[in-house]
């Protein structure tokens, strides 16, 4: 394991992209943070706890009333995982009649298989 934290965003393990996407499980699972625990950020430390400014801005957004309130927040710990996913592959004929394939991470409903 990394010398990172876990992203404290409220909605990482949400997101679907390819980087975050385990096939093996079928889950989407949060990143790390951008930086290590013990860099010397002095720019900008919050990097250590954020894998993105949008994951920085979405837990400003959920916790700034605890804040102002000096209500303590839960720290994550553990990485968060969304299951129910798969990655599906199509395959088209582009405008020139030539083959290609796409790749697209879906979720999986009970109906649809």
């Amino acid at each position: 394991m990394p010398n990172k934290h876990f992203c404290q965003g409220p909605t990482c393990h949400e997101r679907v992209t390819q980087d975050r996407f385990l096939k093996s499980r079928g889950v989407i699972r949060g990143r790390y943070a951008n930086l290590t625990m013990d860099h010397d950020a002095t720019w900008y430390k919050r990097s250590r706890y954020f894998c993105s400014q949008g994951c920085e801005h979405d837990w400003l957004n959920v916790h700034m009333e605890s804040i102002e309130q000096g209500r303590p927040i839960e720290f994550i710990r553990h990485r968060r995982e969304s299951g129910g996913y798969e990655k599906r592959t199509t395959t088209s004929d582009d405008y020139f009649g030539r083959p290609y394939t796409s790749s697209s991470i879906q979720r999986i409903n009970g109906t649809d298989n």
